[in-house]
């Protein structure tokens, strides 16, 4: 059931160190190693090519750990804001009975599980560790979304970053303060979201639900183009589309391009807090949060 509210209403850089071999230096080396068929790796076919055991160092790679809900079915647009030598860690909450309500949202909050997923990252030593849901990490307000950011860094996580913390960074950065919401959820969870803008002296304009119980996945591009421009108002500074569970890469810029404002989504503003903490840049050509701050990290 889609529901609507309005205000009065009812409720590439690169890292730093010394030289490394990137990636496409070491394809470029691999290919000249090939030669021709039937010969022997070592046996060089034309003067001047590089011989394996000249590639004393593998190719680099940083790492971002993330924590994702159980039911999170996105992985892969989230590799799609991250540069070629980032690698996404993953790990996924343990599964909730429950579909998706406040209930779900407040039990994958939980500090303990977060910490224990934290920890389960740590082995290949991710640079920053970024909880991904949005719900998540708002249902309990603003102490709730610190807290829980500060079980992962007591988990041992270097840095850390949570969706609706990067929200309200991203906000901040942009110097916006009156936003339309879209969410996926049932009323009371939106309700949830808009408490916790408030909390930051962030207005929400509008918001548009969509009324969904699971399978959030399952959104098509163009539901979710209407609910943006159902949602949208003159007065809205952006448009936040909810949820990291909700496809959005591929509209992000053909959105704000038609709406002539910015439009900001959750896997964006978590990739991009991310990145941002290590002194990286997510990849997304168009879209105003990533070019608009360019050359500036924000604070985590």
């Amino acid at each position: 059931m889609r529901t609507e509210h309005t205000p009065g209403s009812p409720a590439s850089g690169d890292g730093e160190g010394g030289e490394r071999v990137r990636p496409e230096q070491e394809a470029a080396a691999t290919m000249e190693l090939i030669g021709e068929p039937g010969r022997l790796p070592d046996q060089r076919v034309a003067e001047g090519l590089v011989e394996i055991s000249a590639l004393t160092q593998a190719p680099w790679q940083s790492g971002v750990g993330v924590i994702a809900p159980y039911d999170f079915a996105l992985d892969r647009e989230l590799w799609r804001w991250a540069p070629d030598d980032i690698s996404l860690y993953v790990t996924r909450l343990p599964f909730v009975p429950v579909p998706v309500t406040v209930d779900q949202a407040s039990a994958l909050s939980d500090g303990d599980g977060a910490a224990r997923a934290t920890r389960d990252l740590l082995a290949p030593e991710p640079l920053v560790v970024g909880y991904a849901c949005a719900s998540g990490s708002f249902v309990h307000g603003a102490e709730g979304q610190r807290r829980l950011r500060q079980a992962i860094l007591d988990a041992g996580a270097p840095a850390a970053v949570t969706t609706s913390g990067a929200l309200i960074q991203a906000l901040e950065a942009l110097r916006l303060r009156r936003i339309a919401v879209v969410t996926p959820y049932v009323d009371s969870v939106t309700d949830r979201l808009l408490a916790y803008l408030a909390e930051h002296s962030v207005q929400a304009t509008s918001s548009v639900g969509l009324g969904l119980l699971d399978h959030i996945w399952r959104v098509g591009y163009s539901e979710v183009v209407q609910a943006v421009r159902e949602a949208d108002r003159p007065d809205a500074e952006a448009v936040f589309i909810s949820c990291t569970n909700v496809l959005t890469y591929d509209i992000i810029a053909p959105l704000e391009r038609m709406l002539g404002k910015p439009v900001l989504a959750a896997n964006q503003v978590t990739m991009w807090a991310a990145l941002s903490a290590v002194g990286r840049r997510a990849v997304g050509t168009g879209q105003h949060l990533l070019e608009a701050t360019a050359h500036r990290a924000p604070a985590v």
